[in-house]
């Protein structure tokens, strides 16, 4: 059986009932583990083609990089809740994450050892208080990552490896190698800095390895080494002493200006609103068995208006109103929580199906039904009426 059965959030239903059900009547082994992941929202709202707010992985890659790409989705992705991708928070993780902790990080390492040693990388063994603390968190950094993965928290598990790195870059700032370069007699001290470095980055590398292929051949390269086998990460010093790391260290991510950015993101933009065709615009819906007129005139709607609005307790979706039609009050409870605060709701005059037999949604009585219209990108909007149309009036 499969050791995990990964799916998007909308279709958990069918995949953990439907499904199950199926393999169960063939006598087939269920899923070990079912994980269904959260969306990710395009500035905090689903994706469109109408809209042109899409961002495909091929345009992102275009303008990033692949494992830019990688990791922006890995890191931004939320294990409860849905992620959010803008074209500018991608800009500032990239400068800020990639391009200055990572990047600078490597890039300044293998300079150092080239102006110092010629690229040579010795333990001279001449250690400090700091550098026990250093190892302590490179070595942490494994079994942390590996447990967050074992609760499929992914985008924890790539956070603490770049706690990691910017442990390393707090220790450059800590020992200062361009001041023991000054002193001669700090040579030895100054070679085991850029040890403790280089091994670290190995490590680190090694470790972003499933998350960030390329970048992490690309530092294991420049590095002169082979990525660590996971399991053989629980000592520090395993770096041959003596090795020469690269003479031309390799920018990895270089840092980008939005005003640079965006003049791109509007030409793809404006290339997706044009491809949409027009009667792409308009939402399908399927045709419903036909009625008589006399089963239209089964249903009753009538005008109502809101005049107190709340949500409904333990329930996200859904808020209850209080709508005067003609001399009565009723309850309605409405799932349109998410597209309605309460108090905007207070004063409408809205459609309501007055004839519909009461029901309970979460414990609370709904007498009615407020006529809504959806789209198929997810987007509703309450049907209301002209202000001056008395609550009660009879929609026919």
């Amino acid at each position: 059986p499969a050791d995990l059965h990964l799916i998007g959030k909308d279709i958990l239903r069918f995949h953990t009932i439907y499904w199950p059900i199926m393999l169960m009547a063939l006598d087939v082994p269920l899923p070990k583990q079912i994980f269904g992941h959260p969306w990710l929202l395009q500035g905090g709202e689903k994706m469109s083609k109408s809209k042109g707010n899409i961002i495909y992985a091929d345009d992102l890659a275009s303008l990033f990089g692949v494992d830019a790409v990688r990791y922006f989705v890995l890191h931004e992705m939320p294990f409860e809740n849905d992620g959010t991708i803008t074209w500018e928070l991608m800009v500032e993780r990239m400068n800020s994450d990639l391009a200055n902790t990572l990047g600078n990080l490597v890039n300044r390492t293998i300079s150092m050892s080239n102006k110092y040693f010629g690229g040579v990388v010795n333990n001279a063994g001449v250690t400090e208080e700091v550098d026990e603390d250093l190892k302590k968190v490179v070595l942490e950094t494994q079994v942390k990552a590996s447990k967050k993965m074992e609760d499929l928290r992914v985008a924890d598990a790539i956070t603490e490896i770049f706690t990691m790195f910017k442990r390393c870059n707090k220790y450059i700032d800590e020992t200062m190698p361009w001041a023991l370069a000054k002193d001669e007699e700090k040579k030895a001290r100054l070679e085991t800095v850029l040890y403790n470095l280089i091994e670290s980055i190995t490590i680190g590398a090694s470790l972003l390895e499933p998350f960030m292929p390329e970048t992490s051949k690309k530092i294991l390269e420049q590095l002169n080494t082979q990525a660590r086998a996971f399991d053989d990460m629980t000592e520090f010093g395993k770096y041959p002493s003596g090795n020469k790391v690269t003479e031309k260290p390799e920018i990895l991510f270089a840092r980008l200006d939005i005003k640079d950015v965006m003049p791109k993101v509007e030409e793809i933009q404006a290339k997706q609103k044009a491809e949409v065709a027009p009667e792409e615009k308009y939402p399908e819906v399927e045709p419903k068995e036909e009625i008589t007129i006399d089963d239209f005139d089964k249903v009753q709607i009538r005008v109502g208006e809101v005049l107190k609005c709340e949500p409904v307790p333990k329930a996200k979706k859904l808020l209850v109103s209080q709508i005067r039609i003609g001399n009565e009050v009723r309850q309605i409870v409405s799932g349109i929580a998410k597209y309605y605060k309460p108090e905007e709701m207070v004063g409408k005059k809205v459609a309501v199906i007055t004839n519909l037999k009461p029901c309970k949604l979460c414990g609370v009585e709904s007498q009615g039904m407020i006529l809504a219209a959806a789209d198929d990108d997810g987007n509703l909007s309450v049907m209301t009426l002209d202000k001056d149309m008395p609550a009660g009036s009879e929609i026919c």
